[in-house]
């Protein structure tokens, strides 16, 4: 009995919560198809079904999140941070960054989009990469901020600065895709497993406070992704001025 007790520990605060986050996409489609939409019945009810299957899918994910990831993050954070050569948390940060961005559903939604969007100029995996590669710079760049005390500004601030200098030099397509993708790098694997991982390091860690270092982790998370895509889009950027140079001179070369 305790075992079912534990596994369903706070199911019912998980189906309120999102019944009460999907209920008003539900209200506003059904006021819409109404007015505007008039969607013939079996069209209606497909689309009522897919709102189902994804109320039951964020249920048992969201769940699953609060009774696993939620405790193994905190348990994992308070065996690491009593290692003796605690260095380590910089390279194992990175890595698990790394695949809890790669794992991030949300992440893998944006990457399919990105390339259907750019008729494959883009590549999904590519993206996915980059993304990942974000979100394991940030974890590491936290673990660092954790063992050695200085104040998350020194990150954000100059980040920010070099986003806005980035978002001058790239495609206006970048630029969006960078500030979505920053959004979905902070979905629920970042901010369950590692949040609750890093709070857990900074409990342990003696003149850490939880609520200011531990927390500061989705705000870097939050950065670094976006970044990361910039940068890929300056590089994508040059390489069209190149290709473009190199027709232009060719196109001279047979004129002459």
């Amino acid at each position: 009995m305790t075992f079912w007790t534990d596994i369903f520990a706070g199911f019912v605060t998980v189906v309120r919560e999102v019944a009460l986050s999907i209920a008003p996409i539900v209200v506003i489609f059904l006021i819409l198809n109404i007015t505007s939409f008039k969607l013939k019945r079996q069209k209606f009810w497909h689309l009522m079904k897919g709102f189902f299957l994804t109320f039951i899918g964020l249920v048992l994910f969201l769940h699953g999140v609060n009774i696993a990831y939620v405790p193994v993050g905190q348990h994992l954070g308070h065996t690491l941070a009593a290692m003796e050569n605690n260095w380590i948390l910089v390279p194992l940060g990175f890595f698990m960054g790394f695949l809890v961005g790669f794992a991030e559903p949300a992440i893998h939604v944006m990457t399919k989009q990105v390339e259907e969007i750019s008729a494959g100029r883009i590549k999904s995996r590519v993206m996915l990469m980059v993304v990942a590669l974000g979100v394991g710079s940030a974890v590491g760049l936290s673990m660092w901020r954790l063992l050695v005390g200085f104040s998350i500004y020194w990150f954000l601030i100059p980040g920010y600065t070099l986003v806005f200098l980035l978002g001058r030099k790239v495609d206006k397509m970048f630029l969006a895709m960078a500030f979505d993708n920053g959004g979905v790098a902070t979905g629920p694997m970042c901010s369950t497993f590692i949040l609750s991982m890093c709070v857990a390091i900074a409990s342990e860690i003696s003149g850490r406070d939880p609520l200011i270092d531990g927390f500061g982790v989705v705000a870097l998370i939050a950065l670094a992704p976006i970044l990361t895509t910039m940068l890929l889009g300056y590089i994508y950027k040059r390489k069209d001025l190149a290709r473009e140079k190199n027709l232009l001179e060719t196109a001279q070369k047979e004129t002459v």
